[in-house]
């Protein structure tokens, strides 16, 4: 796939300020601080599109990125960890588990995971959850530049064995690294390929 056009939207606070559910839509998500918002301007090679910064929770609504004016990247707000008060926190979990229940037109969420760490518990709690609601998403580890190869292959190595404990079939995995640009065309042929299942759906 190739990205021409990046248009931003608009930011919403809950589902229903989304835009009009019109195109497909592809959600990133992922623990705070890990690196999504890195990933996103990897992707569309914008160096300013999606806000990065050292402060975990930075992404407090759900983000409508136009592609291509063809389909909607969208950014959601972070789980896990953050310098939020509890109030805060409870709204961000609402606002991200009702687009993410409620969207129609939602094709699949990328679900980023830091490569430097074993399992996390909020990260194999989010899977989980997503399995139970029959939502599909892929997984992509973020960071895989920051440790040695060895060590980054172990710790996948270590999701791998813990997810097919609980589930029959893994989900489509990747890996990327926001500073070397690796990974970008991996995802990028997997949306294209999910675009056209959906052209031929006829969503």
């Amino acid at each position: 796939m190739t990205i021409k056009t990046v248009d931003f939207v608009k930011s919403s606070t809950n589902l229903n300020q989304c835009p009009e559910a019109k195109k497909p839509e592809f959600a990133f998500i992922g623990r705070s601080n890990v690196g999504k918002s890195s990933l996103i301007n990897m992707l569309c090679q914008r160096n300013k599109l999606a806000k990065t910064s050292t402060r975990p929770g930075k992404t407090q609504l759900i983000n409508h990125f136009e592609v291509n004016n063809e389909w909607y990247l969208v950014d959601l707000p972070g789980y896990g960890y953050a310098k939020v008060s509890k109030d805060k926190r409870r709204v961000f979990k609402g606002m991200m588990l009702n687009y993410l229940e409620g969207r129609s037109t939602l094709v699949n969420t990328f679900v980023l995971i830091d490569s430097r760490h074993d399992p996390q518990a909020v990260d194999l709690d989010f899977l989980r959850w997503m399995g139970e609601k029959g939502l599909p998403f892929a997984i992509v580890f973020t960071k895989t530049d920051k440790l040695g190869k060895t060590k980054v292959q172990a710790n996948i190595a270590k999701y791998r064995r813990t997810l097919a404990k609980e589930w029959e079939e893994l989900p489509p995995i990747f890996f990327t690294s926001a500073t070397e640009k690796t990974g970008r065309e991996d995802v990028l042929d997997y949306l294209a390929e999910c675009l056209n299942t959906v052209a031929d759906s006829g969503m």
